[in-house]
């Protein structure tokens, strides 16, 4: 896709990129992560001048809300996300979800893990992705998420999106 990538495992390694990834996992382990690293202020910095995508767990902790149960996160974008909302480890599936941003229209495979389900979408925040009747993709200016996991798809349809917000 023409990316230079890296992995981030320090607060200062920021300074160095314009965009930033925040995967999928398990987002208590994250926070833990997050306290251990001292990675809290600088995101919310990062935020401020970079891109941030967040994928599942990295959505939940770009959230402003966080319900089911509450837990800490950014509030990096004006949405309420449930966690877990499409239930355990076994309920997990793939299927086809529907973009539109309004300049182009399509299909896009969707993996969800254990997803988190966007409840609430705030002024400013874009849905630009659906499944059924759940928002499971939207944008704010600086910040995109998701609740499917478009890694583990073969299109690299999303990630090209987010490239664009760095353009």
């Amino acid at each position: 896709m023409g990316a230079e990538t890296c992995a981030i495992r320090k607060p200062e390694q920021l300074d160095d990129i314009d965009g930033l990834v925040m995967p999928g996992g398990e987002s208590t382990t994250l926070i833990k992560l997050m306290d251990a690293y001292d990675f809290w202020e600088p995101l919310r910095a990062f935020a401020q001048r970079g891109r941030v995508f967040g994928t599942c767990a990295g959505l939940i902790l770009a959230a402003s809300d966080v319900v089911s149960p509450p837990q800490r996160s950014l509030g990096l974008i004006d949405v309420t996300v449930e966690r877990n909302s499409y239930g355990r480890q076994r309920e997990s599936f793939e299927s086809a979800g529907e973009f539109d941003d309004g300049q182009q229209a399509r299909s896009i495979p969707m993996v969800f893990i254990r997803a988190p389900r966007i409840q609430r979408l705030g002024d400013g925040v874009v849905p630009l992705a659906t499944h059924g009747q759940d928002t499971v993709m939207a944008r704010s200016d600086r910040v995109l998420v998701a609740t499917f996991h478009p890694e583990l798809g073969k299109d690299p349809f999303v990630h090209e999106y987010f490239l664009g917000m760095l353009a």
